[in-house]
């Protein structure tokens, strides 16, 4: 049964409009929908003002103003015989979907434009809103209003809103002579250096003179991108056209040095400012943050409270150690006390930022308590929340956060994706890297680069090489992350060639390469034997792009030389390094190459060093140990052993994955817990038979020097990727490829095993390890034995 219709009396007189006052000012002091009700029923009792548009007008939009619900505006709406243009404006600006009959039979540019704000205040980026975006587009067309300066900003303003850019600048485009709230609302919603150009051209075309407001969006989008040169020019600009003491103009020219590094600039106009209020003071608490200025950031996060302002969400954002959090961890407790106790704990941002400062702690129980206590999570904490499990290594929660944020409808965005792929990739799953790929596909994220590039990193690291070269070749916007994502990929495959023929390419297309790009190919280099290659690249990228060696590079190049048995050359190399670049990594890469060419002498030197940087590292005394047992040097390895045991060190437990249609299993060395053991174990015993058949013999020379050699072979014969290949290849169809993922390098038997593994069933073995891919074939592996 519909509710009954609202009828009004006709109104009675009011000599002076005296009682008309009074009912309009009642109608603004009223603080809830009850209270609009009485005065609706006093009027409609007495006759006053029912049928007059004007508090009509009033009255709705204080209903709404209030919150009152949308079907009560309607219903006050649809009593009126003849609304009046006003009352059908007022109600527009009110409802946050378009109803397109209320736009007529007399809409006028404000209709339109209340509208659109209405629509905008409301929407998302779904198909429905968008949709009524356009229809609503078409309308203001069709009734000749579209190129009306004040419809097209609140147009364009939807279409931003909507992430519909271009739809935007084709509003913009239709007016013939945009006015500057026209051009402030384009660059408040292009992206940053977009905004910068349009800046450009509408200075040059000068039709219309920026305002601070204009000003104020230019020095936003140049501080994002940190372009400090047209940063400065627009500080010019602002001097010279008399806009640049404008508070907001001040604040964000703060933003800009600060966000650019040049705090000393950032400081100087702050202290110029007559009264800074909260906003400057956030900038600049922000800028000394951002800096790594953690103790500045702090001293005036503690001026801005002598001085009588309350800090809001935006300044606890500003001052927790987000970028600098390591050695700060009891201002970040002392600041979430502040949070607690200011009440501000239920604010999406600061819970956000705090979820964050726990992540980079590696806190993540801390973490994961503020996220959970959040009432309402925004998509900034579930990024914030997933990325930091990624980050951390603790992929299956990072997967298992995601998989609930899609149980709750909650719909990802680039970044989301990014992490969960990370953690895909970091994983090895593949079957679920699958499905986010699926996922990127329905929420239409196919065209953004950083999405892809994590798709390729996903495919490469998960064993797909050819699915990740396909999305590389089918981007249309490369950038130098997509291109290092593939030259890494081709390098952990062990395909040097054509990691460097990729790299060549990307040169030739003016790609300028990055730190990255020269680990990426370098590493390439280093497990395809391509040494005087690697040389050759690590000689252009510090002579010809100044490239100061980190790390990582160095590392590259000591594994690179070390297994290629240049074992003297791996070591003067060291010395040539700068001191900040030697660390644990490039030791432990010249103790691992002397496992390999059984250089003792150079282990020991090498393990000293890594005794004393990394003493809490058991892997470096199971290499040196596992060295002298191959030698037969027994009780030079017992005592290595004995100092790991004294120590208490527990060597990482070696552990194999891999998927069986979309279930992941784990197994260990010696492993009887899995289900199908019994079964397992048989057809191990059968496969080894085979393998001894086709000339196969066990590696036991790292295995324990004090046991017999037949329990050797079984120590070996059981370890935990031997398990996981024989379930693989028990629960898969004959042809099927087997997909393996080890945790640690993969030792000599098993990879040796492995090879007439493949031959004597006919299998492609993919294994994944700690170091690079191995694919099996016909009893050869594609790293050549050299890994």
């Amino acid at each position: 049964m519909p509710p009954p219709r609202l009828v009004l009396p006709t109104p009675a007189g009011d000599p002076g409009g005296a009682l008309r006052r009074s009912y309009l000012r009642l109608v603004a002091l009223s603080s809830s929908p009850r209270h609009l009700d009485q005065l609706l029923a006093v009027s409609l009792a007495s006759g006053h003002y029912a049928l007059d548009p004007a508090p009509a007008t009033a009255l709705l939009l204080r209903y709404a103003s209030l919150r009152a619900p949308h079907a009560h505006l309607l219903r006050l709406f649809r009593a009126f015989p003849r609304p009046d243009r006003f009352l059908r404006n007022a109600l527009l600006r009110s409802l946050p979907s378009l109803r397109p009959h209320l736009l007529f039979p007399c809409p006028d540019s404000f209709s339109f434009a209340f509208a659109a704000t209405s629509l905008a205040s409301s929407c998302s980026s779904r198909g429905e809103d968008a949709a009524a975006a356009r229809a609503l587009h078409a309308l203001a067309v069709a009734a000749g209003y579209a190129t009306d300066t004040f419809v097209a900003s609140a147009l364009a303003k939807l279409y931003f809103k909507l992430s519909r850019g271009d739809d935007a600048r084709k509003v913009f485009d239709e007016v013939l002579s945009p006015d500057t709230i026209l051009w402030n609302t384009l660059l408040a919603g292009l992206p940053c250096s977009e905004a910068l150009e349009a800046f450009v051209r509408m200075v040059e075309a000068g039709r219309v003179q920026p305002d601070s407001t204009t000003l104020a969006s230019v020095l936003r989008a140049a501080a994002e991108v940190a372009n400090m040169a047209m940063g400065r020019c627009v500080h010019g600009y602002g001097v010279k056209c008399g806009l640049a003491e404008h508070e907001h103009v001040v604040t964000g020219l703060i933003s800009l040095y600060a966000k650019c590094g040049d705090m000393g600039s950032a400081r100087c106009l702050f202290d110029r400012m007559k009264d800074p209020d909260l906003v400057a003071y956030n900038a600049l608490i922000s800028g000394y943050s951002v800096n790594g200025m953690v103790e500045s950031s702090t001293e005036l996060f503690k001026e801005l409270a002598a001085s009588g302002w309350r800090p809001n969400s935006s300044t606890l954002v500003a001052v927790i150690p987000v970028y600098s959090p390591f050695g700060h961890e009891l201002l970040a407790r002392c600041l979430h006390g502040f949070v607690v106790k200011a009440r501000l704990d239920a604010d999406a941002l600061v819970s956000t930022a705090l979820t964050t400062l726990y992540c980079r702690l590696n806190d993540m129980e801390s973490a994961r308590s503020m996220f959970d206590a959040m009432s309402e999570k925004t998509m900034e904490s579930w990024n914030a929340m997933i990325s930091g499990y990624a980050q951390n290594g603790l992929t299956e929660m990072a997967i298992e956060l995601f998989q609930q944020m899609q149980a709750l409808n909650v719909q990802p965005n680039p970044i989301t994706i990014s992490s969960t792929l990370s953690a895909c990739a970091q994983l090895g799953a593949l079957s679920l890297g699958k499905w986010v790929h699926e996922i990127i596909a329905k929420e239409n994220l196919e065209l953004n680069v950083y999405v892809m590039t994590a798709l390729i990193d996903m495919y490469a690291k998960c064993g797909s090489l050819v699915e990740a070269r396909s999305i590389f070749d089918r981007m249309d916007n490369k950038n130098v992350v997509s291109w290092n994502a593939i030259i890494s990929g081709y390098g952990l495959h062990g395909q040097g060639a054509e990691a460097l023929k990729l790299y060549k390419t990307m040169l030739n297309a003016d790609i300028l390469p990055t730190s990255s790009t020269f680990l990426s190919v370098l590493y390439a280099c280093s497990h395809g034997g391509l040494v005087d290659e690697g040389r050759t690249v690590f000689r252009v990228m510090t002579n010809e792009y100044r490239i100061t060696p980190g790390i990582e590079h160095c590392t590259c190049m000591v594994d690179l030389l070390g297994r290629a048995g240049k074992l003297k050359e791996a070591f003067e190399l060291i010395s040539e390094f700068p001191k900040s670049a030697i660390g644990p990594g490039v030791w432990g890469a010249l103790l691992g190459a002397c496992m390999v060419h059984k250089d003792s002498d150079l282990a020991k030197l090498a393990s000293q060093k890594l005794f004393e940087l990394d003493p809490e590292n058991a892997g470096y005394y199971v290499l040196l140990s596992n060295l002298y047992t191959s030698k037969k040097r027994y009780s030079e390895a017992a005592v290595v052993r004995q100092e790991a045991k004294s120590r208490k060190l527990v060597k990482t437990p070696g552990c194999t994955l891999i998927e069986i249609g979309d279930k992941p299993h784990v197994f260990i060395a010696g492993d009887r817990v899995h289900p199908e053991s019994e079964a397992i174990y048989s057809y191990l015993e059968k496969l080894t038979a085979k393998m001894i058949e086709a000339g196969y013999q066990p590696v036991t020379e790292a295995a324990l020097y004090d046991v017999e050699d037949e329990e050797k072979e079984h120590m070996v014969k059981v370890h935990s990727e031997k398990l996981a290949i024989a379930f693989g290849l028990l629960s898969t169809e004959p042809g099927t490829e087997i997909r393996i993922i080890k945790n640690l390098r993969v030792c000599l038997d098993c990879h040796n095993a492995t090879k007439f593994i493949s031959k004597v069933t006919q299998r492609l073995i993919v294994v994944r390890d700690a170091s690079r891919f191995h694919h099996f074939r016909d009893g050869v592996c594609s790293c050549g034995d050299y890994w």
